[in-house]
């Protein structure tokens, strides 16, 4: 039970009741779908850009309470962020949720802290990672896949 409780973290649990930006936006400049179709998750990221900053994000849409906490920490990790900017977020989130974090612990938010029992849960990364991939695709897009 204890391994169950450090992957539903105070955190999660808070961003999953309550997610940052929780709202779907008709008339979006761009929308970008997470989609995992194994699992039934998914979300539209509403995503207001030019080509060096975001400067609104928002999502909408269904899944579990990992994937769902994890977009709401996107979007609050995000918005305001550069382009190049939000390319080393998402980068060092995907790296964390794999084991492989870029930084040292204590350089981390306590967001991306909180996905830390995924760890002991290999099943449940593709959910936590589900709206990250789908941001970085974008960002990688805008960038150049080099950046």
């Amino acid at each position: 039970m204890s391994d169950l409780k450090t992957l539903y973290s105070d955190i999660i649990r808070h961003h999953n009741e309550s997610p940052f930006h929780f709202e779907k936006i008709e008339h979006a400049p761009v929308v970008l779908r997470a989609n995992n179709p194994v699992c039934g998750d998914r979300f539209d990221l509403f995503l207001t850009a030019d080509q060096k900053r975001i400067s609104a994000l928002h999502f909408h849409g269904f899944g579990c309470a990992i994937s769902k906490a994890s977009a709401s920490v996107l979007v609050k990790s995000l918005e305001g962020r550069s382009l190049h900017e939000a390319n080393n977020i998402c980068n060092e989130f995907i790296h964390f949720i794999d084991n492989k974090p870029l930084h040292a612990p204590q350089e981390l938010t306590d967001d991306f802290k909180a996905f830390s029992g995924v760890h002991n849960f290999p099943e449940r990364r593709d959910c936590a990672i589900l709206p990250w991939s789908a941001m970085k695709t974008y960002l990688e897009s805008k960038l150049g896949r080099n950046n």
